[in-house]
């Protein structure tokens, strides 16, 4: 469901511009792949950043 709302964002973007949107679908479909993966690194991060932490302590 989230790909489908990347690419409809996407593409409204790129009609904008007076192109088809196919190329803002595509980017909006990648966009929200990386937004997704960036979440998951980040919240790893904070929990590793946690844990050094209490094993410093």
């Amino acid at each position: 469901m989230r790909n489908l709302i990347g690419t409809a964002f996407g593409a409204a973007i790129d009609r904008r511009d007076g192109d088809s949107g196919v190329k803002g679908a595509i980017i909006g479909y990648v966009a929200s792949g990386a937004l997704k993966t960036a979440a998951k690194l980040g919240l790893l991060a904070a929990i590793a950043a946690g844990a050094y932490r209490l094993v410093r302590k």
